[in-house]
């Protein structure tokens, strides 16, 4: 399952939460991904917002963080990560 993560980095509270569920076309096929709204205590610095995100997505679904790879949005507020 993919889902698309809109971050918000240096907050004060770390929640997730689900805020919709648009379509991409990807690939010439239109595609629906839930959307969330995590928000994480660390800046975005060297990686530790993306790892806190996937920490707390992992936390959200419950299952280990290694089953949750980020696929596009490295360096972006956007993100669209892969629930293996």
């Amino acid at each position: 399952m993919r889902i698309i993560v809109k971050a918000k980095t240096k907050s004060k509270v770390e929640k997730v939460e689900r805020v919709g569920q648009p379509s991409l076309d990807l690939e010439s096929n239109k595609v629906e991904l839930a959307t969330y709204k995590v928000s994480v205590k660390e800046a975005p610095v060297a990686g530790k917002a993306n790892e806190a995100i996937v920490k707390a997505l992992a936390v959200y679904f419950n299952i280990a963080p290694a089953r949750i790879k980020l696929i596009t949005g490295q360096a972006s507020k956007q993100k669209i990560f892969e629930i293996l």
